[in-house]
């Protein structure tokens, strides 16, 4: 890393704490915003998370219209939709609120109330020519932390495949975090997402676009996950440990922003797609077979995760320590109940090939530490496919 330069930009103004969500009315109108289109999913209108926003701009005479026909993997479409809703009514303000999904639905339509065209006009990166109406995100989750990304993440469901949307004018204007909207969270969906979070916060430190700032955000997220995470999934009313996770979501999103990612996401894509695997889950499955693919490009920093999450390394060599950071992963999951494989889900022989194929495509492996071949990708969903057939360490 010697003399190379790197960039650190985050557009996105984050404010966080406990009852946070009640000063939305304050934020609308900072920004600007004289009716606001309230962007959701139908679990969070169900639990009571919209009613939480809806309230206090109520009471504070700010008018709203909701969309909340927003459903896994976000469709293309839901975006399309929701930007003709906000435009015929006059909506001039996103607020966005749920998981990644709904976040990411949003962000894309705060850039279509400016920019011309389909949000698929933009897929890629840095294809946006104008920034986008105001965004206001509020995670329900802490997994995705779409609510400071440059990505929307969506599908074209027809197509089967995913499409990603990358640009500093996609980051929301304000990331409104407010830990007790998780407190709710079933068990399940606190293990996937912070398990997205870690893959997140880990596959960032050990890629080669690292970088100092992002670096000290990636350890910080994985000491807090490390910490919470498991009292997390089994005391979801335990308010200590739902602020530690949804701020280390945030960091984690603040440390992969400028860096990208690694294998586990680069196949997590195609396989999400196809196999409508979700994806926290998708990454919990592949991660220790990634990490163990990738220990000889970072053992140093391997090595410092092993310790990160408690093993203990003296007097051991740097290689050994390395390999107990894949022990201490897969004991979380599992610690964790996130016991699936790929086979659960369907994953084939047959599939492999479309899938590593699909997956080569992906930004996030440039940056991964080792470089790998097509039939790598395919060795990784065969380790991934079976609680026995791990792959082996180089």
């Amino acid at each position: 890393m010697i003399n190379r330069i790197f960039r650190y930009e985050l557009p996105t103004i984050v404010e966080f704490g406990n009852g946070a969500a009640k000063t939305l009315p304050h934020h609308v109108r900072e920004l600007g915003g004289s009716k606001v289109l309230i962007v959701s999913d139908p679990g969070v209108l169900r639990a009571g998370g919209v009613e939480r926003l809806t309230a206090p701009l109520s009471e504070e005479q700010i008018p709203y219209v909701i969309y909340s026909d927003i459903e896994p993997d976000p469709n293309i479409e839901s975006v399309a939709a929701a930007t003709e809703l906000a435009k015929t009514e006059g909506c001039d303000l996103v607020v966005g609120i749920g998981g990644g999904s709904s976040l990411d639905t949003a962000k894309a339509v705060g850039l279509m109330l400016v920019n011309e065209g389909n949000i698929r006009d933009y897929v890629g990166i840095n294809k946006v020519p104008r920034k986008g109406a105001p965004v206001i995100a509020i995670p329900t989750t802490a997994g995705t932390g779409s609510e400071l990304t440059i990505w929307s993440v969506l599908s074209d469901k027809k197509a089967k495949v995913k499409l990603s949307v990358g640009s500093p004018y996609n980051c929301p204007s304000l990331a409104l975090c407010d830990p007790e909207l998780t407190a709710s969270l079933p068990a399940s969906l606190t293990a996937s997402t912070g398990m997205d979070a870690l893959t997140h916060a880990l596959e960032s430190y050990v890629n080669k676009a690292t970088q100092p700032i992002s670096e000290g955000m990636s350890v910080q997220a994985m000491k807090m996950i490390a910490r919470s995470l498991r009292t997390a999934v089994v005391q979801g009313e335990n308010l200590q440990a739902r602020h530690d996770m949804l701020l280390a979501s945030l960091i984690a999103a603040m440390a992969f922003n400028p860096t990208r990612l690694g294998l586990s996401h680069a196949l997590a894509i195609p396989l999400g797609a196809h196999f409508k695997i979700p994806h926290g889950i998708v990454n919990a499955i592949l991660l220790p077979e990634v990490m163990t693919f990738n220990l000889i490009g970072n053992l140093e920093k391997f090595k410092e995760i092993a310790v990160i999450f408690g093993e203990k390394t003296d007097h051991l060599s740097l290689r050994e320590a390395a390999d107990l950071s894949v022990s201490a992963i897969r004991r979380l999951k599992e610690d964790i109940g996130i016991t699936q494989t790929l086979s659960d889900y369907g994953v084939t022989e047959e599939a492999l090939d479309m899938i590593a194929e699909e997956a080569m495509q992906s930004g996030n492996v440039p940056v991964n530490p080792v470089k790998p071949t097509h039939e790598d990708l395919k060795q990784l969903c065969r380790a991934a496919m079976s609680k026995t057939n791990a792959i082996t360490a180089r």
